[in-house]
């Protein structure tokens, strides 16, 4: 299960299309707060935290794209990760 996080006041950005299309995929759990506490990034950028993780981009549909590959990359990892923990 992946967590993106996203600040209500970054979606001057767009970035509440980007949390839509998101809350369509599985395994994607999306929660939007008030304040993520990233203010000169909110108000610059479309971001999002994957994870954890800082995302961003230059537009929301870039922010969206960035997401998923953020996604996929650590599920890569995680699994990886198990496939050692499994080897030893």
């Amino acid at each position: 299960m992946n967590i993106v996080e996203f600040c209500v006041s970054n979606a001057h950005h767009g970035t509440d299309e980007v949390l839509k299309r998101l809350e369509r995929l599985p395994d994607v759990e999306v929660i939007e707060y008030g304040c993520l506490g990233n203010c000169g990034e909110c108000f610059l950028s479309p971001y999002a935290l994957v994870n954890g993780e800082s995302v961003v981009a230059e537009t929301a549909e870039r922010l969206y794209d960035l997401v998923v590959e953020e996604m996929a990359r650590q599920d890569q990892e995680r699994s990886a990760l198990d496939k050692l923990l499994d080897d030893l």
